[in-house]
């Protein structure tokens, strides 16, 4: 089935990988290899890719570290009927986090599920990365499309100074420019208003949180350096401060 014109299955790929809090796990029962699937709470890091806290203890866990070969279905949990909502499914391989990386994970992660301080410390507790080797996006009649990691992923290779300085931005929105990050959700994103917060940036956007709903705002371009997401930001901004609110147009 070939997509319609005005469907950017790219762009909607990232949105639901950064916007997604919870997802249908799929491993391999260790032993007989019989499929299992489990709910778990899901993060992105930097590039996109799931990042999970599990218990070692669990029995996705031990099959995933038996094999490492997992799914992932995510969906955007639409009101009324499932289905007529936008999903996606990774396939690929879940690895434990290196030393080099569980820092960025798991504040990456942290933020997305706050309550998850009360067990980060536990010894059985541990972080992977799925890493994906393919995705099948379904979005409506006319909008499934199967995509390979390059179409979906960020790329951050170039973006290590953005990166660096993600948790300082993110800290000095949501201290002096909740104003902002509420233009942003409300004007530029047509969402109600509410106590909208930053909880990641990445070069191609900046991820938003108000309660259980999320938000994705993409950049008009790629931001790799903490001088150009300033830049950006103020734009953004600005472009919001001019925006008629939804509210104000319907009532026209």
């Amino acid at each position: 089935m070939q997509p319609s014109a005005d469907f950017d299955p790219a762009r909607l790929a990232r949105s639901l990988l950064r916007r997604s809090r919870q997802g249908a796990l799929a491993t391999l029962m260790a032993g007989n290899g019989d499929p299992y699937c489990s709910l778990v709470n899901v993060a992105s890091s930097p590039d996109g890719s799931p990042v999970l806290l599990i218990s070692r203890l669990a029995l996705h866990t031990k099959n995933l570290l038996a094999d490492a070969r997992v799914s992932l279905m995510l969906d955007e949990r639409a009101a009324g009927d499932p289905l007529e909502g936008s999903r996606i499914m990774l396939t690929g391989r879940a690895e434990p986090a290196g030393d080099e990386d569980l820092a960025i994970l798991r504040r990456r992660y942290l933020n997305a599920h706050p309550s998850a301080e009360a067990f980060v410390n536990f010894k059985d507790f541990s972080f992977f990365r799925i890493r994906p080797k393919a995705a099948h996006l379904v979005a409506g009649f006319g909008r499934i499309v199967d995509l390979t990691p390059a179409q979906f992923l960020t790329e951050i290779a170039d973006a290590a100074a953005l990166l660096e300085a993600e948790p300082r931005a993110i800290d000095h929105m949501n201290a002096d420019h909740r104003d902002a990050v509420n233009l942003y959700a409300t004007r530029l994103l047509g969402a109600e208003p509410a106590d909208w917060r930053c909880t990641g940036c990445d070069p191609d956007g900046l991820d938003m949180r108000a309660g259980a709903t999320t938000l994705r705002l993409d950049f008009p371009h790629r931001v790799v350096t903490p001088a150009a997401l300033r830049q950006v930001l103020k734009e953004l901004a600005d472009q919001a401060r001019t925006a008629a609110s939804p509210s104000a147009t319907a009532s026209e």
